[in-house]
């Protein structure tokens, strides 16, 4: 800042300041740069501040949150798709077992018309010791 930028201010004490602090600025450059150059190896580089450290921890945990979610919703489709498949099942079944157990029944009438006294097959008659 020259004193034409100032604008009519009084350029006393305050341009003093102002080529100070520049001044200063300058030399930490200067040493900075120095220091960069007389140091052989690379410096570690320094941990992130807590704040950082911990907004990407969260990210994290919001990630992994929201993917468990997507996963739970998954299974529930996968699960409620099952559940409609074994409704379908089940209603073919229902008369697949009336139609077994008629079945059975008509095959004991009949094979009780077929089955004659004495038959070694026929589970009324038993064979009678004779003593």
């Amino acid at each position: 800042m020259s004193e034409s930028d100032t604008g009519g201010r009084e350029s006393g004490s305050g341009n003093r300041v102002s080529r100070s602090v520049e001044e200063f600025v300058g030399q930490l450059r200067t040493f900075t740069d120095r220091a960069r150059g007389a140091v052989p190896f690379s410096l570690p580089r320094l941990p992130s501040p807590p704040g950082a450290l911990s907004a990407a921890q969260l990210r994290a945990i919001d990630r992994a949150v929201h993917g468990q979610r997507q996963q739970i919703a998954a299974m529930t489709a996968q699960l409620q798709a099952f559940d409609e498949q074994l409704a379908v099942f089940e209603r073919i079944l229902d008369p697949l077992v009336e139609w077994s157990a008629t079945w059975a029944r008509l095959e004991e009438s009949v094979a009780d018309l077929v089955r004659r006294p004495g038959d070694p097959a026929d589970p009324d008659e038993t064979p009678r010791s004779t003593p």
